[in-house]
C-alpha cells in the first residue's frame, strides 16, 4: 500500500473518532517560504508536510485536490496539488520556480486575503473552507484584522507553528474575543517532521467540528 494510501486510512479512522463522517469541504494550505523556512523545503520536509496534507483533502474534497498557496513578504497561489502529480510538487512548482518571491520576511494579510477572495467570490459556494496555514514565527500583528473580518465567512482556519519560535501572534489569532464565531485555532510542534500521522491528525482536525456546528448556528453554513 503506498503511503498516501495509508495517510487516507489514518485520515479516516480520525474522521470517525471526531463524528465528521461524511462532511465535505475544501481543503487548502498555505505555506510560509520566508528565509527562516530555507531548510526545511531545502531538507524535505514540506514536501512532506503536503502529502500528509493531502491525504485530508482526499477524504474531504469531493475533486481529492488541495489547494496552495506559499508567501513571504509576496505571495503565489499555485496550482492545486492531488494524488497524480503530489511526488515533485514542492520542487515543481516551488523551489523550481522563479517565478515564486522566495526566503524574504513574512507578510500574511495578502495572502489570507487571496484565500478568502478564491473562496468566497471567485468560487462562492455553501461547501465548509479547511484552511491549515503553516508557519514558523514572526506574524504581522494586521493579520489579526483580517482574521476577525472574515469570522462571519465559511472559512476555519488551522495555524500550525512549527520550529522555536514564540508564536505570539498565532496564540493570539487562537484567543481572541469580537468574532461572530471563533474561525481559527493554533498549536505548535516543535519539529513537525518528528510528529506521527496519527497525532498530526488528531491535531489538525480537532477544532474544526465546533466551528462547523458554530457556523451551522450562526447560518455562515
Amino acid at each position: 500500500m503506498s503511503s498516501i494510501d495509508l495517510r487516507k486510512k489514518i485520515v479516516e479512522s480520525t474522521l470517525v473518532k471526531k463524528q465528521l463522517t461524511g462532511v465535505t469541504a475544501r481543503v487548502g494550505i498555505v505555506l510560509d517560504i520566508t528565509g527562516s523556512m530555507r531548510s526545511l523545503y531545502s531538507r524535505g520536509v514540506v514536501q512532506e508536510v503536503v502529502e500528509r496534507i493531502l491525504a485530508v483533502a482526499s477524504k474531504f474534497d469531493d475533486n481529492g485536490a488541495l489547494d496552495v498557496w506559499v508567501y513571504d513578504t509576496e505571495f503565489s497561489r499555485l496550482p492545486p496539488v492531488t494524488e497524480r502529480d503530489f511526488g515533485s510538487y514542492v520542487f515543481t512548482h516551488i523551489l523550481n520556480n522563479d517565478a515564486i518571491h522566495k526566503f524574504g520576511r513574512n507578510n500574511e494579510p495578502p495572502v489570507m486575503e487571496d484565500v478568502i477572495q478564491k473562496y468566497t467570490r471567485e468560487e462562492k459556494e455553501t461547501t465548509p473552507v479547511f484552511i491549515i496555514f503553516i508557519n514558523d514565527g514572526g506574524v504581522v500583528k494586521p493579520a489579526k484584522k483580517v482574521l476577525m473580518a472574515a469570522s462571519a465567512l465559511p472559512v476555519f482556519w488551522q495555524f500550525i507553528g512549527i520550529g522555536d519560535s514564540d508564536f505570539e501572534v498565532l496564540k493570539q489569532l487562537d484567543t481572541m474575543g469580537g468574532r461572530l464565531v471563533d474561525n481559527a485555532s493554533f498549536f505548535h510542534l516543535d519539529r513537525i517532521e518528528e510528529v506521527s500521522d496519527e497525532q498530526l491528525y488528531d491535531q489538525l482536525l480537532n477544532e474544526f467540528p465546533q466551528w462547523l456546528r458554530a457556523a451551522k448556528e450562526k447560518r455562515i453554513l
